[in-house]
């Protein structure tokens, strides 16, 4: 295992290491495997895609940081060895609990919480602990945006109210995925 810096852990996790240490707590893999999951049109790949040598350095950062550990050493048949990781513990736990953070900024929105689903229904974790909070935190956001919206004009109201309308359009969505979700078992993976 590399050495843990502590100085790494000052800066958050972006999307590409939550989609792999998501992975990762999934179920233990190697670098290439990731990598495939994560390619453009593959279904954690269409969401947030990643290239292989992001792939690669998202293992090292998360490594770093004690979240993954390596599990074995697999031989290469044609080609170099693969190193297999897995979680850690302390991995898991900091997973667990961003499903369950809900997503801020409005920009975000749309990836982070389909990564987030995707991968809650990937770990058999049904319903996803993002929903309730989802659905608070965008209930506080539209009666702020509204609050403030008087005292914008011209491309300030613009924008704020398209914010507002993006808002409440993933939020009608949150609220479909939580009333539909105990009765279709395993949503996330039929859509």
């Amino acid at each position: 295992m590399t050495e843990h810096d502590p100085t790494v852990d000052r800066r958050p996790l972006g999307p590409g290491e939550w989609a792999v240490l998501g992975l990762l707590c999934i179920a233990p893999s190697h670098g290439w495997t990731i990598a495939a999951e994560l390619k453009s049109g593959h279904e954690i790949g269409a969401i947030y895609p990643l290239s292989t040598p992001l792939v690669y350095r998202a293992l090292k950062a998360l490594e770093e940081r004690g979240l993954i550990e390596e599990e074995r050493v697999e031989r290469g048949l044609r080609g170099p060895h693969r190193t297999v990781f897995r979680a850690s513990g302390a991995g898991q736990l900091k997973f667990r609990r961003w499903l369950r953070e809900p997503v801020e900024q409005a920009r975000d929105m749309q990836t982070l919480i389909l990564l987030k689903l995707v991968l809650a229904e990937r770990a058999s974790i049904s319903p996803p602990p993002i929903v309730k909070a989802q659905r608070e935190a965008f209930t506080a956001e539209i009666e702020s945006l509204e609050a403030g919206l008087d005292e914008n004009s011209g491309v300030d109201w613009v924008v704020g109210n398209f914010r507002i309308e993006s808002t409440r359009a993933v939020l009608r969505f949150i609220e479909k995925l939580d009333r539909e979700s105990r009765t279709r078992p395993h949503l996330v993976a039929s859509a």
